[in-house]
C-alpha cells in the first residue's frame, strides 16, 4: 500500500448520504456562517457529474436562478454539507451531461425514472 492511500484511510470523514448519480434533483443542506452566526441554506438542482473518489470526490449541482444557471460544487467529505435529499431519480444515459447548459425551458427537462 503507498502512504497516500493510508492517510486517507486515517482522515476520513465517516458520512453516509443517499445513493444519486448524474441527472438526479436534489437538495443539498448547506451550513454556511456569517461572523459568528451558523444558518442552514438549501441548494436544489440537477447533479451534473460526480468526479473523483475516495476522501477527494465532488458532485456539481445546477439549479436556475431566475434566467441564470447557478452551478456549485460540492465535496463529498465536506464538513459543512448537513444531509443530501433526493427529489427525483433522473434517466440520463450519460455520466456527464454538460449538454443541459446550453438547453433552456421544456428542452432542458429531464424524465424521471420508473421502479
Amino acid at each position: 500500500m503507498d502512504l497516500m492511500s493510508i492517510v486517507e484511510k486515517e482522515l476520513a470523514v465517516k458520512t453516509e448520504y443517499p445513493k444519486f448519480s448524474a441527472g438526479d434533483t436534489i437538495t443539498v443542506h448547506y451550513k454556511i456562517v456569517e461572523g459568528n452566526k451558523e444558518r442552514i441554506q438549501q441548494f436544489r438542482g440537477v447533479v451534473i457529474k460526480k468526479s473523483g473518489s475516495g476522501n477527494t470526490e465532488t458532485f456539481t449541482v445546477r439549479k436556475m436562478s431566475g434566467n441564470i444557471g447557478v452551478e456549485r460544487i460540492f465535496p463529498v467529505a465536506s464538513p459543512f454539507i448537513d444531509k443530501i435529499e433526493i427529489n427525483k431519480y433522473g434517466k440520463v444515459r450519460r455520466a456527464k451531461i454538460f449538454y443541459l447548459r446550453d438547453l433552456t425551458g421544456k428542452k432542458a427537462r429531464i424524465r424521471e425514472k420508473k421502479f
